[in-house]
């Protein structure tokens, strides 16, 4: 049988699930590590400037967002289903997160300070979100087609 994004691992949870739980915990450290290692202030304007932590820029705002983001992925854990909504709308708003950030180069929403390395892990966020969420949600509701008696795919 292949392995596909609705097959679940080793503790029974699926691609979507392990997902949001990896990257929801970490969002959550980075954003708690970030308040204590890297910038806690919580200034705004076009010129908001944040601290390093390790190679990104963070300030309070950022982290915030960083603990909120992780939080929003852990409601998915309990579910497969909610799983890939919560991965996919994640993608979503990270996408756009990282085209904001790609325009702007150095802030989001005059609250966020960003940098090159921001940058590049939103995007790569945004991609395994939108991978893992879309695929797991497709696969998900083919596998609901085919218990309600629709067309079967050949694995």
């Amino acid at each position: 049988m292949a392995n596909t994004a609705r097959d679940r691992d080793a503790a029974g949870r699926t691609l979507a699930q392990t997902f949001c739980l990896f990257v929801g915990l970490t969002l959550v450290a980075v954003g708690v590590l970030g308040f204590i290692f890297g910038g806690s202030g919580f200034g705004a304007g076009s010129n908001v400037n944040g601290e390093d932590f390790i190679i990104f820029e963070v300030n309070g705002w950022h982290n915030l967002v960083h603990i909120a983001s992780g939080a929003f992925l852990l409601l998915g854990v309990r579910d497969g289903r909610t799983a890939a909504t919560v991965a996919t709308a994640f993608g979503i708003v990270y996408a756009l997160v990282t085209v904001w950030g790609l325009i702007d180069g150095n802030t989001i929403f005059n609250l966020l300070p960003v940098n090159a390395a921001d940058n590049i892990l939103h995007l790569v966020l945004t991609a395994a979100a939108l991978g893992v969420g879309l695929s797991a949600g497709g696969l998900m509701a083919s596998r609901g087609a085919d218990a309600r008696g629709g067309a079967t795919r050949a694995a």
